[in-house]
């Protein structure tokens, strides 16, 4: 059951955030609302990444028709409203990713990939979307601003469909793309003196699936994803796998706590990388009868975020990190 209870009514020192310094338990883990109104607002936003310090973040707000990645910062233990991140803004730009030691940014765009021409279109799900495909690029920090986004090589950009970059603190990159049925996997690419070898599939999930927007631990100790398969009620749910002396164990469902059935996607984890972030579209439910000052309360959040439009969550991992 999705909440937007006040943080300050809990005491303790385990559950991030989003920064370092405002620090809570949660007497459950039910997913908590990140920034209402502020970030997590009217239009569909998904995909935070912090940096390293918990202090600056990096997301996607998009609708139908368009995609800008944005940033905010954390002042006074509040976020800033958040502006038009400095590479962003021209094209369709979605899903950064950090580095773990924030030195740069991924992210992926529908960005032509000499620069210059159309925006690429995408070919999944048995159709192609005009406009909506992807390559990923790189940006750089540069003390306090970011350079210019350089296209990734064609070792990882194989084909116009390339998105939700995640990074190890080797380099190495975790993305997705269809396969030749248009369903979305996982793949590993291992930087290794200074270049990408070739993508190789992230062995969770089956033929039958699509495996989407890992968020991979620095240490590449466990993996989350979204996944989705005939079996399933939910048209995606959150998964966790460990990683195990031969390679990935069996991947874990989150469970209904955390899966909503409107579908939970774009997986990210916190700076301290114990706590999940993702994007859902579920509202709180409603108990009737009501009295009209909580109707005046759902009033008031429909017009910030509870309007059916994806917006952050996030919960605890120690339920599942605490068992390795």
């Amino acid at each position: 059951m999705r909440t937007s209870i006040v943080l300050s009514a809990f005491a303790g020192l385990v559950f991030l955030t989003g920064g370092p310094v405002i620090q809570v338990t949660l007497e459950d883990n039910s997913p908590r609302l990140f920034s209402p109104g502020v970030i997590s607002g009217a239009a569909d936003d998904m995909s935070p990444a912090f940096s390293p310090d918990g202090r600056m973040v990096f997301f996607t707000r998009s609708n139908a028709s368009s995609s800008t990645i944005m940033m905010s910062w954390l002042r006074n233990g509040h976020w800033s409203t958040p502006a038009i991140a400095p590479f962003s803004g021209e094209w369709r730009d979605l899903e950064a990713s950090m580095a773990p030691d924030g030195s740069y940014l991924v992210f992926a765009s529908n960005r032509p990939a000499t620069g210059n021409g159309k925006p690429l279109d995408g070919h999944y799900s048995g159709r192609t979307v005009d406009a909506g495909g992807g390559n990923l690029w790189k940006v750089e920090r540069q003390g306090t601003t970011w350079g210019t986004p350089t296209r990734l090589p064609d070792s990882i950009n194989q084909g116009t469909s390339v998105f939700s970059p995640s990074i190890s603190a080797n380099g190495s990159l975790y993305f997705m793309k269809p396969d030749s049925a248009g369903r979305f996997h996982i793949l590993r690419s291992q930087y290794q003196a200074g270049t990408f070898l070739a993508p190789t599939p992230v062995a969770v999930g089956d033929s039958t699936t699509d495996e989407v927007d890992p968020a991979v631990a620095p240490d590449e100790s466990f993996i989350v994803y979204s996944s989705s398969h005939p079996s399933q009620k939910d048209p995606k749910r959150l998964f966790i796998a460990l990683a195990g002396s031969n390679g990935w164990d069996r991947p874990q469902d989150l469970g209904d706590e955390v899966n909503e059935t409107g579908g939970n996607i774009e997986a990210r984890l916190s700076p301290n990388h114990l706590n999940l972030y993702f994007s859902t579209n579920t509202v709180p439910p409603t108990t009737f009868p009501r009295s009209r000052d909580y109707a005046q309360r759902e009033l008031a959040e429909m017009t910030v975020w509870a309007n059916g439009r994806e917006n952050i969550w996030f919960a605890s991992l120690a339920p599942w990190l605490n068992t390795r």
